[in-house]
């Protein structure tokens, strides 16, 4: 999900390229990959190859010849031994064509789930009120994504900080400075108060009602 996020796969074969090991944080970004949405599930089923989401994951990092290590947190006996046993079958350009078509379709249809159609591009930035636009759209953006909105709210909160209280969305004046700059032409001004209502307040998300 994250091969274009920060330094990306491009930056992963740069780094391996000069030396250094791979080490992976988050291989199932947090949780969030392990129990997914029926129909991202119906399209695990139709590969050949029958794993779990957690161990497709694994193993499309695995595939990569620049990782080193994979860290995944395990709180059961029953994880550790299914991701050592899973590391055990791995290998680099394991994966088959047709394996990694099937990931491609998940990758995408995840992605499809966004509310709103932001790239992380920054051009909004700076905000004259001081919301972090971006890391607003992708906290609301994940939580529908993986499905938790609630794991959502709790991460939109936590932008929040003793010296950084203007960083939420509800200080968005809706002053439009942000609308003209977005390349994709969000209504920028429209979504930050809406998404604070429904991460900071409890509204509930329906895509009819969200802004155009």
């Amino acid at each position: 999900m994250n091969q274009q996020f920060q330094a990306g796969t491009r930056g992963i074969r740069y780094a391996a390229s000069q030396g250094l090991a791979m080490v992976i944080m988050e291989p199932l970004l947090g949780g969030r990959l392990v129990d997914p949405p029926a129909f991202i599930q119906t399209l695990w089923d139709q590969a050949e190859t029958r794993r779990s989401p957690a161990e497709w994951a694994l193993q499309w990092l695995w595939d990569q010849p620049e990782v080193s290590v994979v860290l995944s947190g395990m709180s059961t006996m029953e994880q550790v031994q299914q991701n050592v046993a899973s590391a055990d079958r791995s290998g680099v350009a394991l994966l088959t064509n047709g394996e990694l078509e099937v990931i491609r379709r998940v990758r995408d249809a995840y992605r499809a789930l966004t509310g709103a159609p932001c790239t992380g591009c920054a051009y909004c930035m700076p905000c004259p009120n001081g919301v972090h636009i971006p890391r607003t759209f992708d906290r609301f953006n994940q939580g529908i994504m993986y499905g938790n909105m609630e794991e959502a709210r709790r991460r939109y909160t936590h932008l929040m900080s003793d010296q950084e209280e203007s960083i939420l969305a509800s200080s968005c004046v809706q002053c439009g400075e942000c609308d003209g700059k977005c390349p994709q032409g969000i209504p920028v001004s429209q979504w930050m108060p809406y998404i604070h209502d429904v991460l900071a307040e409890g509204r509930e998300y329906r895509p009819e009602e969200s802004p155009a």
